[in-house]
């Protein structure tokens, strides 16, 4: 689970609320029809800006953006430094046994092809392109809510041009224009909370991911070619790490330490 988006979510309603609260009452901002022009106009408009299948998979968008798995650079060059002293040992034919059990379908997937006997410009070809793809799938889900982010502050001002239309429309009957002068403002509000609290920040949200899979299977792909060519374990992982930060190399290198220690031990 994304905690932080969880937590900057709750935050920013909790602060708002606050604010609310510290200067009026929270039924002052209650308002069906600014919801509904809001809301409904903005689904309206991303519903005619994108193809029905990608529309439908919104929600599996969402559930990625706060249930997201986070792979560890340190894990990955963990299993590729194994992978390499397995195939450096018993030959790349051995790996497949072990491919078997890894978690990360792209990882088990390089494996594989290395263990046909595939040409290694094959098999960087077949990776780079599956990574591509890869991107082009989730910049469909963040487009998705970066054109509702766009959309919702529109339909705001819609809104505030309605309350104001029919505010002059009655101007004579004075109990007409709070109601109006109501959905003028109030529907702004929306348009602007809904794109800055949820529609932007998951779509950036979802665009860090996007970049965080892509920087870990490129790192991937790199070891998996290195286990073909039957680079030295220990080249291997100096070569693995210098995709880290100083950081995190150096916790990297300490966690590796302690792991084989342990091993010696045992």
């Amino acid at each position: 689970m994304d905690i932080s988006s969880i937590i900057g979510l709750l935050l920013g309603i909790a602060f708002i609320i606050g604010g609310i609260r510290t200067t009026g009452e929270l039924g002052t901002f209650w308002d069906v029809s600014s919801i509904i022009i809001v809301l409904g106009g903005t689904i309206a408009s991303t519903l005619a800006s994108f193809p029905m299948k990608n529309f439908l998979n919104t929600g599996k968008v969402i559930k990625k953006a706060f249930f997201y798995k986070d792979t560890s650079p340190d894990e990955v060059i963990g299993e590729i430094i194994e992978l390499a002293n397995i195939a450096r040992k018993e030959g790349l034919l051995s790996l497949e046994e072990y491919a078997e059990n890894l978690d990360d379908e792209f990882l088990k997937k390089g494996i594989m092809l290395i263990v046909d006997g595939t040409d290694p410009d094959l098999v960087r070809n077949i990776l780079e392109t599956e990574l591509v793809f890869l991107e082009e799938r989730h910049l469909d889900g963040q487009s998705i809510f970066q054109t509702m982010g766009t959309y919702a502050p529109a339909f705001g001002m819609i809104g505030t041009l309605i309350g104001l239309i029919n505010m002059l429309k009655f101007i004579d009957d004075s109990s007409a224009i709070g109601p109006n002068m109501s959905v003028a403002l109030v529907t702004t509000f929306y348009g602007s909370f809904l794109s800055n609290m949820v529609f932007l920040p998951i779509a950036s949200n979802l665009s860090e991911q996007t970049d965080e899979e892509l920087f870990t299977y490129t790192m991937i792909l790199d070891g998996v070619l290195q286990i073909q060519a039957g680079t030295n374990p220990r080249l291997l992982e100096e070569r693995l790490l210098s995709y880290l930060s100083p950081e995190a190399k150096k916790k990297t290198k300490e966690e590796t330490e302690n792991a084989k220690e342990a091993m010696s031990y045992e």
